[in-house]
């Protein structure tokens, strides 16, 4: 089962990772040292359980880097590689030990989301993006205030969930794949949705991580391609 995963992730990763680079020369675009630091330290937050795109959508904000309506977009595309890292290793080392169908089910189904919520946010009004991102960081707050009190549910030790939490689970994965092209990050509600049901927090991990290096590749992709076409038309991309 590891095996039959690694293969359509290596071909995810291989593809986009063409497409990153291309969109990049067509651009003429170089890494911005602090965007490389910030994607260093807010990645490791996705390691923890945490997620990366709140505390980069904070900093964005903050320092004004991009406009609002192209933060989603460019915290999907920018935490897209270090994301398909984070699958590889998770997957190796834990994702042997988690339920096949729980696994291949939520990764397919946030991968479904967020294919589906890419051209959705291409064609939102800015002021619903800036809403959107408002309420993201609204929640990103609360779940942090819940991590410091200690009041995020501390898990179960199953590997896997019966048939009915697991149509629940794949369900908010779905979700959860259409609210990452509006910059709601999947990694902490998910922890703590398979921490009330039951699940080892241990292999939450692959879980997300799988299914978010699949998303991204496939949603990033697709934003990618839209950018970089309408920067040759001369339109504009933000």
């Amino acid at each position: 089962m590891l095996f039959a995963l690694m293969i359509p992730l290596s071909l995810a990763i291989l593809v986009f990772g063409l497409i990153l680079i291309r969109a990049a020369v067509a651009r003429r675009s170089v890494p911005n040292p602090e965007a490389v630091v910030l994607g260093g330290i807010t990645n490791f937050f996705d390691t923890l359980g945490i997620g990366s795109f709140a505390p980069t959508m904070a900093w964005l904000k903050f320092r004004r880097l991009v406009p609002d309506n192209v933060i989603p977009q460019t915290m999907l595309v920018g935490h897209s590689l270090p994301t398909m890292a984070q699958a590889v290793i998770f997957l190796v080392l834990l994702g042997v030990l988690v339920d096949p169908v729980l696994l291949v089910g939520c990764m397919i189904a946030l991968l479904m989301g967020g294919l589906l919520g890419a051209p959705l946010v291409a064609r939102t009004k800015i002021w619903v993006i800036q809403f959107t991102v408002a309420l993201a960081l609204l929640v990103a707050a609360v779940l942090y205030t819940m991590t410091n009190l200690n009041l995020m549910p501390g898990g179960g030790t199953v590997s896997g969930l019966p048939i009915g939490l697991t149509v629940i689970a794949i369900i908010a994965n779905f979700l959860f794949g259409i609210l990452l092209n509006f910059g709601i990050g999947h990694y902490a509600p998910s922890l703590i949705m398979f921490s009330l049901m039951g699940l080892d927090p241990r292999l939450c991990f692959p879980i997300m991580a799988g299914g978010g290096a699949l998303t991204v590749a496939g949603a990033g992709a697709r934003l990618s391609r839209g950018t970089t076409a309408a920067w040759r038309r001369g339109l504009p991309t933000r």
